[in-house]
């Protein structure tokens, strides 16, 4: 059977990554509902889904990203596609997306290699990568192997503490908000990868919508959106038993 075209698998990861987001979708509507029935179980399951679900999409998010048109050649996608974890390959394809557009090719990426304010957004990417969504892509392997409340080590003799405790705290709202980090975050690479021009200019304004949802992460209450949720429902049975009456 002869390789597919690039332009064809850019579509066919297209159209997985649309698939993925109606799953997504439905994932966070069934959360809500148990969250507003305070069923805990069921909570905990689609949350564990969604989770999933969400290192999937970010997997399929970045191959869409490697296939863009006027994007990375063939030669840089082995290279990416070759890293071990996804999030190394997430952090190879900035390094080559800065390497392609600076002409550098082989020495370090420094304030002394590339303009300083460049390399400053270089690094703040790469954090945002190690320490917002290393999680998320970390325990997606996890789940898909069933260890859905007990992450076994990689041989199956022990409970990796770790990856127990970050398993045992997502909830759906903090979730939801590491899917919108990770979409703006493509918005950003997606710039860089095909339009260094595009990448500045627009720099400024995507960064600020990081800059809000990171805070939206990291200081928004799920208690209080859990409380939203159960009092709405309550609401709701209410006007419909005066509706009754």
């Amino acid at each position: 059977m002869c390789a597919k075209s690039a332009e064809k698998i850019y579509k066919y990861h297209v159209a997985n990554l649309r698939s993925i987001e109606i799953a997504l979708k439905n994932t966070s509507l069934s959360a809500r509902k148990a969250i507003s029935e305070e069923n805990i179980k069921a909570t905990e399951s689609f949350v564990r889904l969604y989770a999933f679900l969400l290192g999937a999409w970010a997997e399929t998010r970045l191959k869409k990203i490697l296939y863009e048109k006027r994007g990375f050649n063939s030669e840089e996608r082995e290279r990416i596609l070759g890293e071990k974890t996804l999030l190394q390959q997430w952090l190879k394809s900035i390094e080559l997306a800065y390497r392609k557009h600076y002409k550098i090719a082989h020495v370090p990426l420094t304030e002394k290699t590339i303009p300083f304010t460049a390399f400053a957004r270089f690094k703040e990417l790469n954090d945002i990568l190690e320490h917002d969504l290393r999680s998320i892509i970390e325990i997606r392997n996890k789940l898909a192997h069933g260890q859905w409340i007990y992450p076994f080590n990689n041989v199956g003799t022990d409970i990796e503490e770790d990856k127990y405790l970050k398993l045992k705290v997502q909830n759906i709202l903090h979730l939801q908000f590491k899917k919108k980090l990770i979409s703006e975050l493509s918005q950003l690479i997606h710039d860089l990868v095909i339009s260094l021009a595009t990448f500045d200019r627009d720099f400024d304004s995507n960064y600020k919508q990081i800059i809000h949802t990171r805070n939206n992460l990291r200081h928004r209450s799920y208690s209080k959106y859990k409380k939203l949720l159960i009092d709405k429902r309550q609401r709701g049975i209410e006007k419909r038993r005066k509706l009754k009456a």
